[in-house]
């Protein structure tokens, strides 16, 4: 059914009930996260709910919304130390907040929209990872994106990007590398975009024409899936600015292998900065970010959020840091760190 401007103004519980072909007690109890509807009535209530972008209000709110104690967050996996460590850290500054957590993994989703649409009827407000913001909708509950960008009603925080990017390819023209590369999927997360944007300005800073992206996911297979492509002269490189650590170990674990010395023959460097990035040799030379921190951050904003603040129109970044080990052709350094 065509909804019109009139009705998205005027929408009330009594019109989602009659978009959805429902009673208004089963729309009252979809909002309210019962088990008892399913699955194919409660898709078609939320349906109507992000069609007429209703919002509860007033009288109707006290029926549909309560207080649930329980903040929603919304990851795409948790495979890799990143999204674990940003768990760890939302999980245990909501529990210093007294508040529990629901974790909802993207990937798993087939309809990832009435996932997050479910997801908002039973908690008080949502984080979520910057590249399922898509699919966040017009929930009504306060929301924080992790490294994404902020727009109207929706805050946003994130580690630093492009100056940490720019500052790792300087260090790699500096050790004379002339042919660089930089492997991830710009068009995956808004952080990845701006790691290349830093690579890319740190070339035009020397009137230097950057190379396209090497596109490649984030997992193990994907970094030795550049490798092979490498080796077998599929394109040229001397210096990879891998968008993290896992793809950076795996490429130059397989270089490795295929005879390829890693820093002799090519420099490789990541991002995160995870701990096996500090054992393996050559020391991987990375940019740590506070992964931690971050998670606590957003938790933070979002019990803010939930008691009444307004969000900030501002990104709020926190700081990363360039490491340096051997993987770019800098000496060993032999203690951990």
């Amino acid at each position: 059914m065509a909804v019109t401007d009139d009705a998205r103004r005027g929408a009330t519980i009594y019109s989602v009930a009659d978009q959805a072909g429902v009673s208004i007690a089963t729309v009252s109890r979809v909002l309210q996260g019962s088990s008892l509807v399913s699955e194919r009535t409660t898709r078609k209530v939320l349906d109507a709910v992000a069609a007429l972008d209703y919002l509860p209000s007033g009288a109707a709110r006290s029926l549909a919304v309560r207080h649930h104690d329980t903040y929603g967050l919304v990851l795409p996996e948790l495979s890799g130390p990143y999204y674990a460590e940003l768990l760890v850290g939302f999980e245990t500054r909501a529990a210093e907040l007294d508040q529990s957590v629901m974790l909802v993994l993207a990937d798993t989703k087939e309809d990832r929209d009435l996932a997050v649409r479910t997801l908002a009827t039973r908690v008080d407000g949502i984080a979520l990872f910057g590249s399922e913001a898509a699919h966040v909708g017009a929930s009504g509950k306060p929301v924080v994106v992790i490294a994404g960008h902020a727009r109207a009603g929706i805050e946003a925080i994130a580690a630093e990007n492009v100056e940490g990017a720019r500052l790792l390819t300087e260090h790699l023209f500096e050790h004379g590398r002339t042919n660089l590369r930089f492997v991830g999927d710009t068009d995956a997360a808004a952080d990845l975009l701006e790691r290349y944007e830093g690579f890319v300005a740190a070339h035009e800073q020397r009137g230097l024409t950057p190379a396209d992206p090497v596109r490649a996911e984030f997992r193990e297979r994907d970094g030795t899936a550049v490798a092979e492509r490498l080796l077998a002269g599929d394109f040229t490189a001397d210096a990879l600015v891998c968008g993290n650590d896992e793809l950076a170990l795996a490429v130059m674990a397989r270089l490795t292998d295929g005879g390829v010395a890693v820093p002799g023959d090519m420099a490789i460097v990541g991002w995160d900065d995870v701990m096996t990035s500090r054992y393996v040799r050559p020391g991987l030379t990375t940019v740590r970010q506070p992964v931690q921190e971050l998670g606590a951050l957003a938790a933070d904003r979002l019990h803010d959020l939930v008691s009444g603040a307004a969000p900030s129109a501002e990104r709020r970044v926190l700081a990363t840091q360039v490491v340096i080990r051997s993987s770019c052709g800098c000496p060993p350094v032999h203690a951990a760190g």
